[in-house]
């Protein structure tokens, strides 16, 4: 497979690994409790190195080493506010196979500094148990979405990153006052 070449029309099966660097990702911003989750993380982890190592003569380093890519992807996680891959959606806390969504639906209300992101699902989808949704929002057609500052959103490379490696059949579409679009 070349660079260049998307994965879904490849035909070829994605790996884990692939799935993982190509994507789509939204953050919500920094959080005072994010920040002292992943503070209290990391000291925690250096205090357990530096215990192991007094009691078991465990070397500490190999402590650290072990738990950071836990560290980092819980990190990674709390903060991803909307997410696509060749795996799947993920919005806010709700993980969606591609044969689920049928559009996203992007909304922009003039009046607020966030931009909405939304999904449309396949008629016969239901949403996964324990799903939280947010109240629906007027300007959001979409029946599950998620808020995202305008300034961590780029509807060009959303396009864009979604004609490369999305599933072919989903859609883009931007909703205001004057009714919705496929976006170009």
């Amino acid at each position: 497979m070349t660079q260049h070449q998307s994965p879904s029309s490849s035909g070829q099966q994605v790996t884990r690994r692939q799935a993982r660097w190509e994507r789509y990702r939204v953050t919500h911003p920094f959080s005072a409790t994010d920040q002292a989750g992943l503070w209290a993380a990391i000291l925690g982890t250096v205090g357990l190195a530096l215990l192991l190592g007094w009691a078991l003569e465990i070397r500490g380093g190999t402590v650290i080493v072990l738990a950071l890519p836990f560290i980092i992807s819980w990190f990674e996680n709390r903060r991803t506010a909307f997410q696509f891959d060749a795996a799947g959606v993920r919005v806010g806390e709700v993980r969606l196979r591609w044969n689920d969504v049928t559009q996203f639906v992007v909304a922009t209300p003039p009046d607020g500094p966030y931009a909405l992101i939304g999904v449309r699902l396949h008629p016969s989808v239901t949403l996964p148990p324990g799903a939280t949704v947010p109240p629906q929002n007027p300007a959001m057609p979409a029946p599950i979405h998620v808020a995202v500052l305008r300034s961590k959103f780029d509807l060009a490379k959303m396009v864009a990153k979604a004609r490369r490696y999305a599933a072919p059949h989903v859609q883009i579409v931007v909703a205001d006052q004057s009714g919705e679009r496929v976006a170009a």
